[in-house]
Parts: C-alpha cells; structure tokens; sequence
C-alpha cells in the first residue's frame, strides 16, 4: 500500500505570554476539530500587522491544512513568510517563527506530494530551530524530515531522522508516552525493506499509546500498520486496520482527506482479492474527491488501480483510455511507481506487446534490487553502530570500576572524619540556634513595642496641640452672655479627642460625626459665605467601615484654618465618601486657592505629617497599603482649590503584629 501520510504534522509554540498560551489552546484544538479553531481565530484576529496576528495566521493555515484548503494554505504562509523576512532585513530574526513557517511548508508540501521541496523546507525549519537550543520543535521537524524522506525512497536517511528524534527525546526528558510517532515511524521504515520482524516491534510499542493519540495520529498508526500486512499478503488482516479508519473518520466531518484516503487502500485490497465489484464502489467514489482538490499524486495512484480493475473486468480498451487520460507526477513515490509497473506489465502482456511487458517487469525487479541493497545498508549501519555503542560501553565500565575502587577507600576516611565533625557541628548548631532565637524573640518584641510608641507618640502630638488650639479661642470670646451651644460642642469635641487618642482606627461614621462637630464650632468664625457638604454614597456602610483616626479631620482642619479662614467670598468645603471596587474613597476637597507650599498662612505642616506617618507605619502590615494623594483641584467658577484623597482597601488591617 502507497498512501501512509504525514508522520507528524505538529507545529511547536512557544510559552510564557498570556496571548502565546491562548494561541496555544486554540491550535491544540486542530487535532480535534480544526473548523472549530478556524473560527475561533477569525473571531480574534488583530487588524494591525503584529506579531499576535502573524502566529494565529499560522495557527490557522495549519487548520486549514487539516480541511484541505490548499490554496488558502498558501496565501496566508505567503503572507507570513512576507512578514517575517521584511522583518530579518532589519536585523531582527524571529528564529521561531521562521522555523513553524518552514515546517509548515514543508507540511503543506508533503501532504500534495512534492516531496523534494517538503524536505528543502524542514532542513531550513531545523536549521532555523537549532538556534534556539534543544527544544520539542527540534523532535517535531526530525519526524517530517524522516517521514519525507521516506516518502522518496531513502530509507537509511529516514531511519536516521527518526533515531534523531528519539536521541532528542531523550536529551529532553520527553515521555514515553510521546514518542509514539518515531516508533511507528521506524515500522514504516522497517515496513518499506519488508523487515516485519522489526516492523511489527516498533509498531507494538507506538500502539501502546493508541488511547493518547489525536485522531489524525490514529489514523496514521492504523493506515501504516494495515499497509504491513498488505505488503505480506494478508488481505483480510489488512482490511480490519482499514475498517478501523473509516470507523473513525466517519463521526468526523474535517476528516475527509484520511477518510477518502483509506478507501483508495480498500479499494486496492478488494482489487487484489479479486473482489471487482468492491474495489469498484470505493476507488470510484474516492476519485470525485482527489479530483476536486487536484491531488496529482492521489490521483495517479488510483488510476493505477483503475487500469488494473479495467483489466480484471476483461476491458482492454477501458485501460487503454484511463492509460492514455492518465497524470503525469512530477515525482513519483517508489512504492507507487513498483505498482504501477506491475499493473503495466499486465497491461501489455493482455495487449500482446510483451517487449513493453518485459521492460516493467525489468523495473520492477531494479526497484526490488534497490530495497535489498537499502535493507543491506541498514542492516551494516546498525551493526556498525551496535559495534561502537558496544566497545564504548566496555571502557566506560572498566574506568568506572577503577574509579570505584578508588572512591571506596576515600569514602572510608570521608566517613570517620565526617562522623567526628558532625557531632562537634550539631553541638555548636544547636547552641547558636538557640541563642539566636532568644535574640529574635527579643528584637521582634522591641520592634512592636517601638511601633506602638511611634504610632502613639504621633497621635499625642496633635491631641494636645489641637484641644489647646480650641480653649484658646474660646477662652477670648468668653462673657458673661455663654454660649451654651458652643460649649455642650466643645465639651463633645475634648470628650472624643481624647478617645481618638489612644486609638489607632475609629467607625467612618464616628470620624464624620466628630467632623460636623468641629466644622460647626467654626462656622461662627467663618462667617456666613461659608458652607460644606459631607456625601457618602448608598453602598457604603460607614458604622462598618474602619479608617485611620483624625483622618479626615486634620485635612479639615487644615482647610478652615489655612485656605478658607482668609478667602474673599464664598467659602465651600466638599467631603465625599464612595465605594469603588474594593477601596473605599474619600476625598476633602476646598476652595480656598490651592496648596501654596510657600503661602505664608500655611501653618507648621504638622497635621499632615502626622497622617503619613500614620499611613506609613499601618502599611507596613498590610499587603495593600492606604494611597494618599494631594492634589490642586479646577473648580467652577474659575476657582482652584486643594484636594486631600485616600484610598483604603477593604479589609485594611490596624493590629501591629509582633
């Protein structure tokens, strides 16, 4: 049997990138249903000219590979290929990419039988994936490289590109369960110098993987292997591999190519079992489909089979004309090529030209002479080798042994002297691991106590300064008329400062609540262009809700004192509250000209320096930190003003670990 396909028509990808790894999973659906990945691709395909879109590109010429859609194949590697050597013009080889582009020329050559361009581009596909070091490409390319090579009838370069594939496998760590291309790749070899002793080993060892294989990699082991036994004259053995297949092909539409394939096989099984009728029915109905995609070499192959059905019916002029019809393959595979000269000597010798008959069955005898002397080759090569591995194995064995020796005595003394030290070691590790946890459990509690101190000691310095500040003031306005409201406020603003200030985290509620406190003992002062708005959005829950405290009221604070108490006009202060996410917002905003670092009214800074530091040493254990940010604002009217925002995740965490 002829026909046995691509042996791998794998393309590697490279890993590491979200895209790369989307790219990925969308070409490990070719196996599967490559219609699937063709609209998947065209559904994301990028419309500029990147990289993104030059892979999927290729990704989907593979698909199309797989449907048969040969003249789609070529525009888009053509359009890749363009691509990519603009791109090496400009010194900037993409040495991956040019490898998968020729791999799958190489594939897109194979699978239309021009096998002498097919092994022109895998040799500049390895050559190419070779500057990357040793990688599963390397493995993928040796498996098209060997099977090409096969395919033209040179059977020891075949055999040598599998074995590569293997010795790369095992440099790489592959596992056994992935090498099954290569040992059923070796059957074929083994298959083609009629070797069925070693065909039917290698065979055995790749069909223990059949449950792990795509269905086009089924299809291959069955097809190979059903060719075996044609090749030994076990027709109906061969069939049953042949029945497998279209078993298989036959729940899948995209398989129409190995479909359509497999009855070329069966066709010629039924012809040689002298079963005209069958062999009719299949080599008929496969021809339609090889005619419509213009596959030269299927073709010739089935009008070989024609001549002989023609002949076998009694109809000389019927082989006359398929004969005088027939294609002409710029390269014919020598399996094919020794059928055809069997069918032709039949031909001639129904004709009564037995000069011409004579002359084909010469042929066939030369073709038969070339697979000897291939099989004698073999055989040298692997006895050669099987030599060497030998000889070299024997002195490494002899080396190793004296080496042995050697180590054995040096181990002796390496044993006493490390039993010694070990104890001395262990004594002294212990000791010092001891001491240093003493240590560290020591500095971890200073280094907590030091935080706390910290943390408090900045509180402390605005509590004071702040409550002074207030007394002060109200202490000048008293007579004998007493605000009654200013003081219950008053008392409320000294009663919840000095709960904030031992305190490292209050509600968002309490914090706002002492805020409206404070900005109402100082509308007075502000005068009646004054007013403010404090806003908090339906989500946010602020009794639930833990902020740093005086978080918002030192940038208040700041506001009136600083900015608003000395603006002409209307004075307005904004506090916002709002949920975005998982952050809670707030934002003290004023339009009292903006943060002038060298206004002469900008006060000593101190509040905010209590505040980052605060935000800096909470930080410190939390993995999402508080961001705060002040910023100059454009408001309406032509205004500016300043805008203290934080941002607080949630979950924010107010414990200092020790």
């Amino acid at each position: 049997m002829i026909y046995t396909g691509c042996i791998s028509k794998k393309e590697t990808t490279t890993d590491g990138k979200e895209n790369e790894n989307y790219i990925a999973q969308v070409e490990s659906l070719i196996g599967v249903n490559p219609n699937i990945t063709v609209r998947k691709i065209d559904s994301i395909l990028p419309g500029t000219d990147t990289d993104e879109r030059y892979k999927l590109l290729l990704t989907k010429s593979k698909a199309m590979l797989f449907l048969s859609e040969y003249d789609s194949v070529r525009i888009l590697l053509d359009s890749i290929e363009n691509h990519y050597n603009m791109t090496n013009q400009e010194g900037m080889a993409d040495y991956n990419m040019l490898s998968r582009v020729n791999n799958m020329w190489g594939n897109f050559y194979s699978r239309r039988s021009i096998i002498d361009s097919a092994i022109v581009y895998f040799r500049k596909a390895y050559r190419y994936s070779s500057h990357m070091g040793a990688s599963q490409s390397l493995v993928d390319i040796s498996i098209n490289l060997a099977d090409a090579y096969v395919r033209s009838g040179k059977f020891d370069m075949g055999a040598y590109w599998y074995r590569k594939s293997l010795l790369l496998s095992d440099t790489l760590m592959i596992a056994e369960t992935k090498r099954f291309p290569s040992y059923y790749g070796l059957a074929q070899v083994y298959m083609e110098l009629r070797d069925y002793s070693q065909c039917d080993h290698y065979y055995d060892l790749s069909g223990r993987f059949y449950d792990q294989m795509l269905p086009y990699e089924k299809h291959i082991y069955l097809n190979n292997r059903g060719n075996s036994y044609y090749y030994r004259g076990d027709y109906p053995k061969s069939l049953e591999y042949f029945r497998k297949i279209m078993q298989l092909t036959d729940k899948r539409k995209d398989m129409d190519f190995e479909r359509n394939l497999t009855k070329v096989n069966m066709g010629e099984v039924f012809l040689l079992m002298n079963e005209t009728d069958s062999a009719s029915i299949y080599l008929e109905d496969c021809y339609s489909f090889f005619k419509s995609i213009n596959h030269i070499s299927a073709l010739y192959y089935i009008e070989t089979q024609l001549i002989e059905l023609a002949l076998k019916k009694g109809n000389v002029k019927q082989a006359s004309e398929i004969l005088l019809k027939a294609v002409k393959p710029k390269m014919i595979e020598p399996n094919m090529l020794h059928i055809r000269n069997r069918y032709l000597q039949h031909y001639f010798e129904e004709k009564g030209d037995y000069k011409q008959a004579y002359y084909f069955q010469r042929a066939n005898a030369f073709i038969d002479d070339s697979i000897r002397n291939e099989r004698i080759k073999m055989r040298s090569a692997e006895i050669s080798l099987k030599y060497r591995q030998d000889s070299t194995l024997m002195k490494k064995e002899v080396f190793i042994k004296e080496k042995e020796n050697q180590v054995i005595v040096l181990r002796q003394w390496i044993t006493v002297l490390f039993l010694g030290m070990l104890l001395i070691i262990s004594a002294s590790g212990f000791f010092i691991i001891y001491r240093k946890r003493k240590i560290d459990m020591k500095i971890w509690g200073m280094q907590a106590d030091i935080s706390s101190l910290r943390l408090e000691s900045v509180r402390n310095r605005i509590s004071p300064h702040f409550i002074f500040n207030v007394l002060n003031r109200e202490v000048a306005k008293y007579t004998d008329d007493i605000d009654k409201s200013n003081l219950v406020n008053l008392s409320k603003l000294i009663r919840k400062n000095l709960e904030l200030t031992g305190q490292l985290s209050i509600s968002l509620a309490d914090e706002l609540d002492f805020v409206r406190t404070y900005i109402s003992m100082q509308e007075q002062n502000m005068g009646d262009d004054f007013s403010y708005e404090i806003s908090t959005d339906d989500r946010t829950d602020c009794k639930d809700i833990l902020i740093p405290s005086m978080l918002i009221q030192i940038p208040v604070e700041n506001a009136l004192k600083h900015a608003l108490k000395i603006k002409e006009g209307n004075k307005r202060l904004w506090i916002k509250v709002w949920k975005n996410d998982d952050m809670i917002r707030i934002t003290v905003t004023d339009n009292g000209g903006g943060f002038r670092p060298n206004s002469a009214n900008r006060g000593t800074g101190t509040g905010l320096k209590v505040i980052t530091h605060t935000i800096q040493l909470l930080n410190m254990y939390n993995k999402k930190p508080i961001q705060m940010k002040i910023s100059n604002v454009s408001l309406e009217n032509d205004e500016t003003g300043c805008e203290i925002s934080y941002s607080i995740p949630e979950g924010y965490s107010y414990k200092i670990r020790k």
